[in-house]
């Protein structure tokens, strides 16, 4: 039997890795101060290890660290002398603080950003669009508080995170994040967003802030949202009226309107907002309300359409990537992992757009799995994996269909 041939090079895993540069590890760890209170596992193994959990899908410290014992002949590769221990690797998470994870997330995009964005979207005509919304991550402990209805008696009360995210719309990544426990209201994150002027946010109807939309307009960022249906306002000008003819689509009626801005119960101030119904392609209405007046009302339509974007990476991220289960119940360990996670989900995209691939990003993260430690150039495998294995095993490659 002829011997295979093995690619060359380093494994999966480490070529990922390379995506990191060393100085954004370095300079996060003397920002916060990393290794001089936990130095029983410097910063770079820690993230090489839970990053390695991330991608090799371990629901537990017990899988990846015994996961990694496997692979001890090519940890070198990785920077690593041994896998680390369960125990030394559970203290680390709750240790060592996740803010340093944190910083390493946002020195990333910053450095890919440019690269990942694209320079327009599909129907629209501006730029800078930022996707709203939050995703609960339902835990059964008391971590951060309970969520959801009292349990019957015996059972547990179900705790859970919420995952607060800004989303770059032409980048197709988390721009900010905020982690809080569950029964907090979504307004408030609101509150925590700084963005430049002639941004544009959009969000559902569950992120309704009258204080925040008058800063807003102050500032000259727009925003497109849902207009709750006990909303109080009045009318000031109909600009469109169409709700008369029979079986019309798109912009039904257009409307300047006021909505009452209360201290203490009494009107203070009434803010001027532009009000549009709209009846899509499968017939359903909806009533958006948008702070700006000069961008044509079905452009207004299509600025929400894209805010199922921002879905889409929820449920990308949970189902490529360990959620389900965490390694460490404290809020420290648990911050810390969904942080790698997103870390994750960024290097995919950054290396997606390096190797020009057709692959979904599922199929994708796949491939990775199961060859996270393998030999293999990752960017000619993830483009065209059959035709990479071929060559590198000196097959002849038959183009016929």
């Amino acid at each position: 039997m002829s011997e295979v041939k093995k690619f060359p090079g380093q494994p999966v895993l480490s070529q990922i890795l390379d995506v990191i540069p060393g100085s954004i590890i370095n300079t996060a760890g003397r920002k916060h101060k990393s290794n001089r209170y936990y130095k029983r596992l410097p910063l770079r193994v820690h993230l090489v290890s839970l990053l390695y959990g991330v991608f090799s899908y371990c629901n537990g410290l017990r899988e990846l660290c015994e996961g990694m014992l496997a692979c001890e002949g090519k940890l070198v590769h990785l920077g690593l002398d041994k896998a680390p221990a369960r125990s030394t690797l559970s203290d680390a998470n709750n240790k060592r603080s996740y803010q340093v994870f944190e910083t390493i997330y946002y020195e990333l995009l910053k450095k890919y950003h440019s690269f990942i964005s694209d320079s327009r979207l599909k129907g629209l005509s501006i730029r800078n669009l930022k996707i709203i919304d939050s995703t609960t991550i339902r835990l059964f402990s008391d971590i951060l508080g309970g969520v959801g209805r009292k349990p019957q008696e015996g059972s547990k009360r179900k705790g859970g995170i919420k995952v607060h995210a800004m989303m770059d719309a032409f980048s197709g990544v988390t721009e900010f994040v905020r982690m809080t426990p569950a029964r907090e209201n979504d307004q408030k994150f609101l509150y925590h967003l700084q963005v430049p002027p002639n941004s544009w946010l959009v969000f559902d109807k569950g992120y309704y802030a009258y204080q925040k939309f008058k800063k807003w307009i102050e500032q000259k960022v727009w925003f497109v949202t849902r207009m709750r249906e006990n909303a109080e306002f009045h009318v000031t000008k109909v600009m469109i009226d169409k709700t008369r003819q029979q079986q019309a689509k798109g912009v039904l009626k257009e409307q300047y309107i006021t909505v009452p801005i209360r201290r203490n119960g009494a009107v203070v101030e009434r803010l001027k907002l532009r009000r549009i119904i709209f009846r899509a392609e499968d017939g359903k209405i909806y009533t958006f309300l948008t702070n700006n007046f000069t961008l044509q009302p079905n452009q207004i339509a299509t600025i929400y359409k894209n805010r199922w974007m921002i879905e889409l990476l929820f449920k990308q991220i949970k189902q490529n990537f360990p959620l389900r289960y965490f390694w460490g119940e404290s809020s420290n360990a648990i911050k810390t992992q969904i942080y790698c996670v997103l870390m994750a989900q960024l290097l995919m995209v950054v290396i997606r757009k390096k190797a020009t691939t057709k692959k979904s990003f599922s199929n994708m993260i796949t491939v990775i799995r199961l060859h996270l430690m393998s030999y293999v150039e990752l960017l000619y495998f993830i483009k065209d994996t059959y035709k990479a294995w071929r060559k590198a095993n000196g097959q002849s490659i038959n183009f016929s269909p």
